[in-house]
């Protein structure tokens, strides 16, 4: 029995958290009705702490009741072995007890900022549920699109076709090539294997969609993303793509051991999120620096939206205000997902709002999409209300039902769990320190890499201030040249930026990196520019237009341009939403092998 206060609203707001804790393992009684039964002990005893009472008659106080309380809770026991064990534990227990105590009235109002009216156990059936389902239609999102460009990036006629690199791969290295380079496209690396991984892929995320064979199929997608990665070589080479694997990775988790794969969720948007703000400032860039960067963002992003136009025209004293609201949110706001369920729920809205506010200028496929996904493992279940009729209608089968882990089971996920906090930990500590690991570390960090299970982040460290567009041409003669037009990328400078989310492009993605160097530094370019020349079918299959229809041109060449967001005189007056200026060659004339 616990004995407490009646009419303390500090007091009873926590025996009913704990009551909800305890269930029937403990009864809980206000010393009003149950004092008279206790003749040794006067009304100062228990105004001043509360009381448990053992089956066996011994009376316990203060911190020591508190903690007995609650070794009745799984998990929890340990708190109590710790105040019997360390005595100095046990006396900062019992000094914070009885300053709490003193002040319950200041922390019943603490309690209720940051918990709310009613403090109920954190469960996270129904969130692991929903966050799964969505999971599925972004894996979705991310097979598809890559399904559609796959024969044209990686098939046998593509700009690099993943069976000539698997076996430059195995000519160059030895069997340790396998562990390295995970990819199901060792066993077969055909245009058919080409077209069907993707396609199982997406076929196995709409399973997952519809909660069918969940535990297997979460293995079975990471496993084909993670092949597409590999060999999808530099056109896989994104932070979306690298997240997408470790929130995949740690969703195999999530059916095993719910609580432990939540946290492992939220330490990874703690990362992501903290580490999206920092790399900006650890630059030295100055655009991040005087808080300008937004003045050239919207203009210079791979593949702005038509509200990119819209926001580039606003003033800069907004642009500026915009960016310190981005810095507060990334660096500040992270810290909260370590404070209890308000402040961190009150987080994931802003990393939210942040998100969308990103979508809607920019095309960034599944990512933001993702990052809004991977927030939902912020909330918990009691966020979910308004939904719960519906979510029990339809999860009366799921796997997520709170039974505890095998202790073998514990064990192995506790040893992955400390694996990857301290490897990811170390990640941080570099990035802010930039001192190098100790060997050892860096040897475990070398062999778990190619996993892509735990990775470092950070997009847009060093903001980009002018816009260069590569112009690839053909010529039949030498003299007369036509523009191949991509899909998405900016080309003719009267259409309109669209819109294409989810969907990835990536062959316009890495068109706006290879502006960004030299062609001496995009070696892919050359094959890009032989398969025009062929006339590829699959390659020039990605692009919007291509002029010279079945007969290939004898010439291709590539030009520089700068291309700038006109003014709205200017965009009313032509119709055009960009300026371009010529400014040099970057590939030139050529008709051979490169």
């Amino acid at each position: 029995m616990l004995i407490y206060e009646g009419g303390c609203g500090f007091c009873e707001y926590s025996v009913r958290y704990w009551q909800r804790l305890t269930g029937n393992a403990v009864e809980y009684r206000p010393y009003q009705e149950v004092a008279d039964r206790f003749p040794d002990l006067n009304l100062a005893d228990f105004k001043h702490s509360i009381r448990y009472v053992a089956t066996d008659g011994a009376i316990l106080a203060g911190a020591h009741a508190a903690y007995a309380t609650l070794a009745h809770v799984r998990g929890r026991g340990f708190w109590l072995s710790l105040y019997r064990s360390l005595p100095w534990f046990a006396g900062l227990a019992e000094v914070a007890y009885q300053f709490v105590a003193h002040h319950r009235p200041v922390f019943h109002r603490i309690s209720v900022l940051l918990w709310g009216r009613e403090r109920r156990p954190a469960e996270y059936g129904q969130i692991s549920w929903l966050f799964l389902r969505l999971l599925g239609l972004i894996y979705l999102a991310a097979f598809v699109s890559f399904a559609v460009q796959a024969q044209g990036l990686i098939g046998a006629h593509g700009i690099l076709p993943i069976a000539e690199h698997l076996n430059w791969l195995a000519e160059s290295a030895d069997a340790r090539r396998f562990w390295f380079v995970p990819t199901i496209f060792w066993i077969d690396a055909s245009d058919l294997s080409v077209t069907l991984v993707p396609w199982l892929g997406a076929a196995c995320s709409l399973v997952l969609f519809f909660d069918k064979f969940t535990r297997t199929n979460l293995v079975i997608l990471y496993l084909l993303y993670l092949s597409l990665y590999h060999a999808g070589q530099i056109f896989m080479g994104y932070q979306w793509d690298i997240l997408l694997l470790e929130v995949g990775f740690l969703a195999i988790l999530l059916p095993f051991w719910t609580r432990l794969s939540v946290w492992l969720l939220r330490w990874l948007t703690f990362r992501f999120i903290l580490l999206s703000g920092a790399v900006k400032l650890l630059s030295g860039d100055p655009a991040w620096a005087n808080w300008t960067a937004l003045n050239f963002h919207y203009e210079t992003q791979p593949l702005p939206t038509t509200l990119a136009w819209f926001a580039h025209q606003l003033p800069e004293w907004f642009q500026r205000i915009s960016a310190g609201t981005m810095f507060a949110i990334e660096l500040i706001l992270p810290f909260c997902l370590f404070l209890p369920r308000r402040p961190r729920m009150l987080a994931a809205w802003f990393f939210i709002g942040l998100e969308l506010l990103i979508m809607m200028t920019g095309n960034y496929n599944f990512f933001n999409l993702l990052t809004i996904v991977l927030c939902l493992t912020l909330f918990d279940d009691q966020a979910l209300a308004p939904m719960h009729r519906f979510i029990r209608a339809v999860t009366s089968r799921t796997i997520y039902s709170h039974r505890p882990a095998k202790p073998a089971t514990k064990s192995v996920l506790i040893a992955i769990a400390s694996l990857l906090i301290a490897i990811s930990a170390g990640q941080m500590w570099h990035r802010f320190t930039a001192r190098t690991p100790p060997a050892a570390a860096l040897q475990v960090m070398r062999w778990i890499e190619p996993l892509q299970a735990v990775n470092a982040y950070g997009l847009f460290a060093v903001m980009t201030t002018t816009r260069n567009e590569i112009i690839v041409e053909g010529s039949r003669d030498g003299r007369h040249w036509e523009a191949y037009e991509f899909r998405y990328k900016p080309g003719d400078p009267a259409r309109r930026p669209g819109w294409l989310i989810p969907h990835q492009p990536r062959l316009d993605w890495q068109m706006w990196f290879a502006a960004l160097g030299t062609r001496s530094q995009n070696p892919w370019f050359g094959r890009f520019m032989e398969r025009l020349l062929a006339g590829s079918e699959p390659v020039t299959g990605l692009l919007e237009h291509n002029p010279f229809g079945d007969t290939p041109p004898k010439l291709v060449r590539a030009r520089f341009f700068r291309y700038e967001f006109t003014d709205a005189d200017t965009r009313t007056a032509s119709g055009h939403w960009w300026t371009r200026q010529y400014s040099g060659i970057y590939f030139p004339p050529s008709s051979g092998r490169y």
